[in-house]
């Protein structure tokens, strides 16, 4: 339900399936390593032992450019 694309059919679709995807990738990462839960008082991925600290949306555009760069290496 967090993810609006699912919760609203009329304007928050998608119309390429490369952005749609996107958007999901987006939302699962903000529920695993983001968002604290309160059952657990951590996120998902700190009670799974995947991380060991709570991260923030900077990280994630570090590891992203890291990959790009990565990328345009490799190509």
């Amino acid at each position: 339900m967090t993810v609006r694309r699912f919760t609203r059919l009329t304007n928050g679709f998608s119309k390429k399936i490369e952005n749609h995807c996107a958007a999901v990738a987006l939302g699962y990462f903000a529920y695993n390593f983001i968002k604290i839960h309160r059952s657990l008082r951590m996120t998902p991925a700190m009670a799974a032992g995947v991380t060991p600290r709570l991260w923030d949306v900077c990280d994630l555009v570090a590891v992203w450019e890291v990959y790009e760069r990565e990328q345009k290496r490799v190509a």
